[in-house]
């Protein structure tokens, strides 16, 4: 199944010669953060409801142009990009454009392309979640990806989970008949910091071992 797949028109883009009472009415009929406006049959941008509700009904909505939020993608946008403008816009709606970003042809909702997520290798395959550190300038993934094949382990996605004091944190799935073990121990010998905790883990394993009988020599 293809992202454009879940293009919905449902509900049609409204003519910026409306009132802004059509707009009250159609956020009332719907649970959208936002609804696009068209001039001339061209896209111009979307209406926040909350902005809509902070105005009197009979005013018409080409004359509060200054509201307008321009946001979109297009049918050839890439899903994890679909998924960056929702963030970013905080929004539960997306209109979609054609190539010239002038014929308005849909909109993505925001819970099916999170369905299109959870349908990914990265969430539907069986595999265990791996969340390492290390400086923003000294990791790559092609190394990252090296040291999970060559303990026969397979990278079935990475993203960057965390940016912080020039620190990243990587977040990776790891599927594979491969001992986990051995690839936690190969991202220390890297220099990678290991933050999830992992029962297959010996190293915390050893160090928790270690703790419990200082612990107990030190109640002796």
């Amino acid at each position: 199944m293809k992202i454009t797949d879940f293009i919905i028109k449902d509900i049609d883009p409204l003519d910026e010669r409306l009132l802004m009472g059509d707009a009250q009415d159609l956020f009332t009929q719907t649970t959208y953060s936002h609804v696009p406006i068209i001039r001339n049959s061209v896209y111009v941008g979307c209406l926040n409801e909350n902005d809509v509700h902070c105005h009197e009904a009979e005013e018409i909505i080409a004359d509060n142009a200054h509201m307008y939020e321009i946001f979109f993608v297009r049918t050839d946008t890439n899903w994890l990009n679909v998924l960056e403008a929702f963030a970013q816009n905080n929004t539960n709606l997306m209109p979609v454009l054609d190539e010239s970003t002038r014929g308005y042809l849909g909109y993505y909702e925001l819970a099916d392309v999170m369905t299109y997520f959870n349908n990914t290798p990265f969430l539907n395959e069986h595999g265990s979640i791996l969340v390492i550190e290390h400086g923003i300038h000294d990791y790559s993934f092609s190394e990252i990806s090296q040291i999970v094949e060559s303990n026969d382990g397979k990278v079935l996605g990475a993203f960057i989970s965390k940016i912080k004091n020039d620190v990243a944190q990587i977040s990776i799935k790891i599927g594979g008949n491969t001992s986990f073990n051995t690839i936690l121990q190969a991202f220390r010998r890297y220099g990678y910091i290991v933050i999830s905790e992992h029962q297959e883990d010996a190293f915390i394993k050893d160090l928790r071992e270690r703790s419990q009988y200082l612990e107990k020599y030190l109640n002796i």
